[in-house]
Parts: C-alpha cells; structure tokens; sequence
C-alpha cells in the first residue's frame, strides 16, 4: 500500500473497494498486477474468507475486507491502488466442528500460504490456538491472535538477473556441500560481521573461496523457507536451528535477511551461480509448524483442515502423522498438490534455485494404500517441464508403515543413501565381514539403485549429515551427549557405529589424534572415490565437532556454528585433493558396472582384486576378518583407475601388470601423489589409495 493511500484511509476512514472486472481466481496468494494486487485463496470448506489489511508495521489492523467472489473453492477479488509492501492476514469462517475436521475460527489471523515475505515473529500466547488451553480441542476460543502473528507481505518480483541462469552441472560431476545459512558464516572471519547469519555472508567471496577450495559444485541449504521457533524451545531458552518447521512454503526466514527483503536472496544465488556453485534447497512438504490437533492455529488448519491435512479416517479430530510432528500435509488433494508445485516452480523460475532435497520424501508419495512411487506427487514432478530438469533428491523415509524406501523411488530423483553411510562407518571402525556391503557401496549400490532405467548417479553418497554426528565426532566419541538440549540426552539416535579410538572426546594424545585423521580422511575419501554422487557436510572437510551432540536441532550457537579458526589443514588438503582427483580422471561414470565379460556400449568395466593379486574368489567374499580390497575400473575410451582399501593393519597389495601412478594415498602427509608403482604395494592402515593407469586420460 502506498503512504499516500494508506494516510487517506486512516484520515478518511475510507475502505478500499474491489474491483470485480478484473479480479482472477486462477493466481493464488498476493500477486501484485501493476497498478493493484490481485488476493486468492483456496478454501474448500470455508463460508466467508476476509482480507485484513495491516500498517506497515503489522501492529495495526485498518480494513477488514470481505473477498467477493468464490469459484472452486478459490476466494479471490483485486484492489486497486494495494501494492508492494503491504502488509496482510486472513480470518477465514466457517463450521467449527473438530469432530468432522473442520477448525474454523475467524478470531485468528491466517497467514498466506503463497505469502513472499513476512513481517514480524511468532510471539507465543494462548490466544495462537484454536480451542481454550485448558480445555479439550473441543472448546472455541474467541481471543484475537493477530497482535502473536507474523504478517504476509505484497511483494514486487522485479528483479534484475542480469545473465543468470540455470547451470546445470551433469550429476556425475556433482559435489555437494551440506550447509546451514547461519552455521556455515556466523564466525567465518572473511566475512563482514554485519553479514554473518544471513544470505549476504552466504554469498560472499570468502565463502565462495571455501566452496571453490574443496571442489563443492553444489550447495544445499537445510530449511530456508520461514519457519517456528517452536514454543517449547523458546520456553527452555533454545530455538528450532535447522529449521524442519515450516511456516510458509514460499518467503524465505527473515532472519537470514539483513535486508529484511527477499531480494537478498536473489543477490545472494546470482553470485554464487556465477561462481558455477548451484543451489539446492532441503524442502518440508511433508509437515507444518502446526503441530497436531493440540497445536497452534496459524495457517492452514484454519484456511481449511480438511484439505490441507491427512486426517484420521477413523477419527477427522485427529491428524495421521506418518512424520512425528503431529501433522501430515495432504498433498494428494490437488489444491494442496498445486501449492506444492506452485511453490517448486516459484523456487526454480522466480528465484533461480537449482534443486531440492525433499525431508521425508516418503510422506510425500502417500496414497490411500500407502506409498507409491508412482503417486500424484512424484508423476506430477516427472511430468513437469520445469521441476524434472531441477536437481531432485529424496530423503527417501518416514515413520510410518512401509516408509523405508532406499531405491524405491524413480528418475529422475537422487536418494540419500544412509546404507553407504552406515557400512562405510562399520567398515572403518573395522567391523567384520563388511567387504560385500562395501563392494556395493564403492559401485553406485546397484542392488538399491539399478532398476528402472535410474543412472549410476541415483545414490547420493554421505557419512555425516546434519541428522547425527559429525564425522570428527564419529571418530570421537562412543555415545551421544546431548545434554545440552534438555532432555536428560534421551533424545537422538544411539545408531552412531561410531568410535572414540581411545578417548571420548577431544584429546591431547597424539597418537589417538593421528589415528582420528587417518580415519576421517579414509571415510572421506571412500566418499569422493564411489560411484554415485558425494556429499559432505559442512565442517566435515575442517575437522568439526559439536561436542558429542548427534541432535543439535535447538543449537544455534557455538555447538552448531562452524569454528573456522580450528579448521584441520591436514583433513582440508585431504578434500582438496580428492575433490580434485575425482574431476581431473573423470572418475564417476553414469552407467552401473558390470563384470568384463558382461560389460556393454560405454558400460564400466568392473573387477575386485583380492591383495594377493587376481580376483575376489566366492570365499573370499565370505573372509569376515579379510579388511583389504581393490576395485579395478575400467571404461571404454575413459578411466582406467583402481582404488584399493584397507580398514585393517598394513598390507600387501599385488598390482596388477603394468605400470601405475599413485595419485592419492589418504595415509601420507600430502595426500596428493604423483609417482609411478609396479608389483606390490605397502597399504598402510586406515588407507584408502588411488591409481591410475598409464595413459589413461584426463578431463
């Protein structure tokens, strides 16, 4: 709204009139039309649907406007002269019936689920819910929430891209870098302090410098659409840091913005785009920061529970949680599925994002059977022009029944990979027998991933992710200390094949230390050196650590941040030069391997060697205590590398004819090597090394 219109309301009193000639139904949320704003909003249920606008400060209601027309459950009319920067809710009536899933009540103020920006915070009262605190969820509670409210905010989506676009980097020469927005530059020392924390420090040179160092082509960004700082957290002095608790779908948190303005993070995408690094998203569809029947009315379950959550068919009072938050979004109801899409559309052509990773991507795929691969949400993705050339990767699981689906989901998504996480910490904690699931892991996971059509760069390959411990933690302690989040350390997983190597914690023992290094680099570098594509988690290429703590959720603080000034030179070399490596043979390829007799067209050709020189025998496979193995890879017209293990002590390792240069030893001071072997090789232990043939080329 402009001053001048806003002054002459307050003076005259006057109520701005819709103008029902140009009114739209088809563009929902607040979309700013050049001389005025067009308001739409989907409510299947709802029997009135009122505008409020707001000051600029969001404090003062001065219209409630009723919208005029409803066409297929979509309330809509346009006002002239509303424009850029105004601030604006919903109080959306209706039956207030919980018993049937209905939970109208207009004394609430609504947020827009296709709202831009927001102005202000959650403040948390009582007067948030629905229904009397206190009392059952049965109850109605008639106290204005709108002084507790953030405000949606009309924004203006000129902005000057210059020559920006799409970069598209093949998925076989992918690495991506796993980052919070606040965590990765809250104490970088290159950047300004003013800029720490938000979309400005993101893209500035000194983190740009770091993401170009280590090889990272990608950067994905765990939760930066707005969210709640849940209410319990902020009771216990703690926050919601990663951000799994989405408010709105479509404007990003504000407090990542030092401007307050969505442009920031435009600047910030096109600066990183330009320095060739793409920009993935972690995406919350699966849930809302709404909670359960218990929970705040905020959004959706005001606008219309019935079609914006699964609900009990038992019981409509109650929500079916297949996501532990109390809620599932219902995205197989098609407005729902719309706000979906429209929001990954608006993510990838008004904001120029490269991806998403999809949390619990299994919710996703929820159908009255359960889940289906080929359910409305992933067709509607693989039949998009726009979204299924994006980088799309599930988290592929959920909580609820028949929700573990590691290679269950079909191109062109990506996976998480937590079985390559879990067998490559076993393998190097020296677990026996896990030479098979190793072979699997270092080949793309073929067994998961190889149907379908799906490309050897279906898995995406991890050992750390935000969800557990670090990697300097994993070879640091033996059990979870999260005492720190107040729940007496009952929560997080006790999954962790970690292992302290001596000590639980940090040590001034070199010995341990030395070995914690040599392990750390070895992980990493069965990481950077399969086949699929590599991910590693901020912090993981300095040597970080956040005490212990394998849940560190409600941490925004020093246990969170990246400490910059403690990074490890020796484990930041390390990723340098494998990063390096892996780009300069080219080592991923993406078709599956197969045997030399069976391999085909531009197929890899695929063979494991046993140390003692020749193939792995059937025996040999079943050898619990044997931790030594070599994968000989071999393309047509491309590498002809091998890559050889060893998690137990030193070992021998018989080299097949021909000369051999050794380009990366994990076990020496520079892991970057450049020197010719021929017959035996010493492996020391915890080592991963890499060879290459002569004459095998180069990118």
């Amino acid at each position: 709204m402009s001053p001048e219109l806003e002054r002459m309301m307050r003076d005259t009193k006057q109520v701005p009139a819709f103008d029902l000639t140009v009114t739209r139904p088809d563009i929902l949320g607040a979309e700013f039309l050049g001389e005025g704003t067009n308001f739409a909003l989907f409510s299947d249920h709802a029997t009135k649907v009122e505008l409020c606008l707001f000051d600029d400060s969001g404090e003062h209601e001065l219209h409630r406007l009723e919208l005029p027309d409803m066409e297929g459950g979509v309330w809509f009319g346009y006002l002239p002269g509303i424009g850029p920067g105004q601030v604006y809710g919903y109080r959306v009536h209706g039956s207030y019936a919980p018993e049937q899933g209905h939970r109208f009540n207009p004394n609430k103020l609504l947020l827009d689920p296709y709202a831009r920006e927001l102005r202000g915070q959650i403040k948390w009262d009582d007067a948030l819910h629905g229904y009397q605190v206190g009392e059952d969820d049965l109850t109605f509670d008639t106290r204005d929430s709108a002084a507790f409210m953030p405000k949606a905010v009309v924004v203006d989506a000129k902005f000057d891209w210059d020559t920006d676009r799409a970069i598209r980097t093949p998925w076989q020469s992918t690495m991506i870098y796993e980052s919070h927005v606040k965590g990765l530059t809250q104490l970088h020392p290159g950047v300004p302090e003013a800029d720490r924390g938000t979309f400005r420090g993101l893209g500035s040179d000194a983190v740009i410098e770091h993401l170009h160092r280590i090889g990272a082509t990608a950067i994905e960004l765990l939760p930066i659409h707005a969210f709640a700082n849940d209410r319990f957290l902020v009771e216990r002095g703690l926050s919601n840091y990663w951000g799994y608790s989405t408010l709105s779908f479509f404007a990003p948190h504000a407090p990542y913005l030092k401007s307050g303005q969505i442009r920031e993070v435009k600047e910030a995408i096109r600066k990183l785009h330009k320095a060739g690094i793409e920009v993935i998203l972690d995406v919350v569809y699966n849930h809302t920061a709404e909670g359960n029947e218990l929970g705040q009315t905020m959004s959706f379950r005001g606008i219309d529970n019935a079609s914006y959550y699964l609900l009990s068919p038992d019981n409509p009072r109650h929500g079916f949680d297949t996501t532990g938050t109390g809620n599932t979004l219902n995205v197989a109801h098609p407005m729902v599925l719309r706000m979906v899409m429209d929001s990954l559309r608006y993510w990838v052509e008004a904001m120029h994002v490269d991806g998403f990773r999809f949390d619990l991507a299994s919710t996703l795929g929820r159908e009255a059977q359960g889940f289906e691969r080929d359910g409305s949400f992933f067709n509607a993705i693989r039949q998009d022009p726009i979204l299924s050339s994006a980088k799309l990767i599930a988290e592929p699981w959920d909580i609820g029944e028949g929700g573990y689906q590691v290679g269950g989901y079909r191109w062109p998504f990506r996976e998480w990979n937590d079985k390559f996480r879990d067998d490559t910490r076993a393998f190097w904690r020296r677990d026996p027998g896990l030479l098979p699931a190793m072979a699997e892991r270092l080949s793309g996971s073929p067994v998961q991933f190889n149907h379908s059509h799906r490309p050897a760069t279906s898995s995406v390959n991890f050992v750390a992710a935000h969800d557990g411990f670090t990697l300097w933690d994993t070879v640091s302690f033996n059990d979870k200390h999260n005492d720190a989040n107040g729940e007496e350390n009952r929560d997080g997983h006790d999954h962790n094949l970690s292992d302290n190597l001596g000590a639980e914690g940090a040590t001034d023992d070199p010995g341990i230390i030395a070995a914690r290094v040599r392990r750390v680099r070895a992980m990493l570098a069965t990481v950077m050196l399969s086949q699929g594509v590599p991910m590693i988690l901020a912090g993981d290429d300095l040597g970080n650590t956040q005490d212990g703590n394998n849940n560190a959720y409600c941490q925004d603080n020093a246990i969170s941040w990246l400490e910059w000034d403690k990074a490890r030179e020796d484990i930041l070399t390390a990723v340098q030069a494998l990063a390096a490596f892996r780009k300069d043979v080219p080592l991923s390829q993406s078709r599956f391997g197969a045997s030399p007799d069976d391999a085909q067209d531009r197929q890899p050709a695929f063979l494991w060697l046993h140390p003692r020189g020749g193939t792995m025998e059937e025996g040999d496979w079943q050898d619990a205590e044997l931790r030594c193995l070599g994968l000989h890879q071999a393309t047509p017209g491309g590498p002809n590398l091998l890559i050889v293990i060893n998690a137990g002590e030193d070992a021998e390792f018989a080299l097949p004819e021909g000369e051999w240069t050794l380009r990366i030893d994990t076990s020496a001071d520079q892991v970057e090597q450049d020197h010719s072997v021929t017959g035996t090789l010493t492996v020391p232990w915890q080592t991963v090394m890499a060879l290459v043939a002569a004459g095998t080329p180069q990118a």
